[in-house]
C-alpha cells in the first residue's frame, strides 16, 4: 500500500535583528563591555581562587599545629645532665615585649576591619555593574574611601611592629639559640611575619588592580580571595598569641 509523504521545508523560526550580540556586564568604571565567555565563568572562577586558597591555608594550619605540639612537648621535657647524672629543666620563659605586641595586634586586628569594609565595597560595585552598563543610566561618581591603601599600610605598620618586637628582643641578649623558648618564639614570630609579608604583597597588587581600573570582576576575585587569607593571617596571630601566653 503506497503512502503519501509530503516534502515540506522548514523554516528556522525568525527572530528580530538586535543589531548584534546581547550586551555582557563585564563591569568596570569605563564601562567596557567583555566577551560573554569571560563574563559568565566569572563565578566558576571565584570557586577556583576560594578553593586553591582552603588548600594553601590547609598547608599553613598544619605547619603550625606542628610548631604546637613541638612546643608543648618540648616545654614539658627535662634534659639529661651527664655532669650530675640528673634530669633538670631547661625551659626559661622568654621576657616579651607585651605592651608591643598587644599594640601590634591591636594595628592587625583594624587591618582586617579595614579589608573586610573593601570586600564589602567591591561586592557592592560587582551587584551595580549591570545597571552602569545600561546606557544612558548613570549612578553618579561617588567617591570611596580607600579600604585596600589602608589596610596596606596597617599591614606594614604591623611589619614594622614585629620589627621593634625583635629588636628588644635582641636588646635583652634573647637570641634565638640561647634556650628551647627563645628559640620557639622566634619561629612562631618570625614564620606569621614571613606569611603576613605575602599577604601585604597580595594587597598591594590588589591596590593596583583597583588603581588600574582593571574589570570589576578581576578585582573582585583578586580582593575577596586577599581578604579571607588576611582574616586567616589575623586569627592566626590571635592563636600564635595565646600560645606565647601559655608557654611564658
Amino acid at each position: 500500500m503506497a503512502t503519501l509523504s509530503p516534502n515540506l521545508a522548514v523554516r528556522p523560526p525568525r527572530t528580530r535583528d538586535t543589531g548584534g550580540d546581547p550586551p555582557s556586564y563585564g563591569g568596570g568604571g569605563n564601562g567596557n563591555q567583555r566577551g560573554g565567555n569571560e563574563s559568565s565563568d566569572y563565578g566558576g572562577r571565584l570557586r577556583r581562587a576560594r578553593l586553591g586558597l582552603v588548600v594553601g591555608l590547609t598547608a599553613v594550619v598544619m605547619l603550625f599545629m606542628g610548631f604546637t605540639s613541638a612546643l608543648l612537648v618540648r616545654r614539658g621535657l627535662p634534659t639529661f645532665d651527664q655532669q650530675t647524672n640528673t634530669y633538670s629543666r631547661d625551659w626559661i620563659p622568654i621576657r616579651l615585649p607585651w605592651t608591643l605586641i598587644v599594640i601590634n595586634t591591636a594595628v592587625l586586628l583594624a587591618s582586617s576591619v579595614t579589608i573586610e569594609l573593601a570586600r564589602r565595597d567591591i561586592s557592592r560595585q560587582m551587584a551595580l555593574a549591570p545597571v552602569r552598563s545600561i546606557p544612558g543610566v548613570s549612578l553618579g561618581d561617588e567617591s570611596r574611601f580607600p579600604w585596600l591603601g589602608s589596610t596596606v599600610v596597617l599591614g606594614l605598620g604591623f611589619l614594622v611592629g614585629q620589627f621593634l618586637v625583635f629588636r628588644v628582643l635582641q636588646q635583652q641578649h634573647a637570641f634565638l639559640n640561647r634556650n628551647p623558648s627563645n628559640s620557639f618564639a622566634y619561629l612562631l614570630l618570625g614564620t606569621h611575619a614571613l606569611h603576613l609579608a605575602g599577604g601585604v604583597i597580595a594587597l598591594i597588587y590588589a591596590a593596583a588592580t583597583t588603581w588600574l581600573n582593571r574589570p570589576v570582576e578581576a578585582r573582585r576575585i583578586v580582593i575577596d580571595v586577599t581578604a579571607w587569607y588576611w582574616h586567616f593571617m589575623a586569627f592566626l596571630w590571635m592563636y600564635i598569641f595565646v600560645i606565647l601566653l601559655i608557654a611564658r
